[in-house]
């Protein structure tokens, strides 16, 4: 007599169902970023647009902010283990410090090409699947995230709510985060990994164009 297995039974599955909620959970979540007008329109009354929605709009449509937020996001799932989140999550915290940098006044000289530079940097890192100690990584976008967050806070509205409008800006930044964080782990495996560094090589061509612009 032979014993009928299911693979649902079979303990060899469950690495696989994990590793596919991994790549789909965070392409989920960044989901939202395709309605992210819509959804703060919807919330936020004509009155506090210069606030929350203008914190909130700008990382989606500034480029060069976009970019390396999505970088930071697919660099973090390339290196994998703790670097999946702590990448993502130190990026915002750090722009938020430096958001409140540009709020105050504080001068911060070459902030631009600190921006296109992050760009570059972050793109090329992608590339050549650089994977350097964890604390080296976190120094580096820590730098670059005090750029970003600076740009952000000098270009706060006279009428915004500055609060309101790091908060936009922080929840909109770790959205782009979770989109690219979802991209790199779908396109670590497949050719090897060939196909998420040439997105990285793309990346870092935008951040060479910054640079010219």
């Amino acid at each position: 007599m032979h014993r009928t297995e299911h693979c649902g039974d079979d303990p060899r599955a469950q690495p696989s169902r994990l590793k596919w909620r991994m790549v789909w959970v965070p392409l989920l979540l960044g989901l939202p970023l395709t309605l992210a007008p819509e959804v703060a329109a919807a919330h936020i009354t004509q009155g506090s647009m210069g606030g929350f929605g203008a914190g909130f709009e700008h990382p989606l449509t500034g480029p060069d902010h976009f970019l390396a937020m999505f970088a930071v996001g697919i660099w973090g799932a390339q290196m994998g283990g703790r670097a999946v989140w702590t990448l993502p999550v130190t990026f915002p915290l750090i722009m938020a410090a430096g958001g409140l940098l540009g709020m105050l006044g504080v001068s911060l000289p070459y902030v631009e090409l600190g921006i296109a530079l992050s760009i570059v940097a972050l793109g090329s890192a992608i590339a050549f699947a650089w994977r350097p100690v964890e604390a080296i990584a976190l120094v580096l976008i820590g730098i670059f995230a005090i750029c970003h967050g600076y740009a952000h806070g000098v270009e706060l509205p006279s009428a915004a709510d500055p609060a309101d409008y790091a908060t936009g800006f922080v929840i909109a930044t770790g959205l782009i985060h979770l989109l690219g964080v979802g991209v790199g782990l779908a396109l670590g495996k497949p050719f090897d990994g060939r196909v998420a560094r040439a997105l990285g090589a793309v990346i870092a061509v935008g951040g060479v164009y910054f640079l010219a612009a």
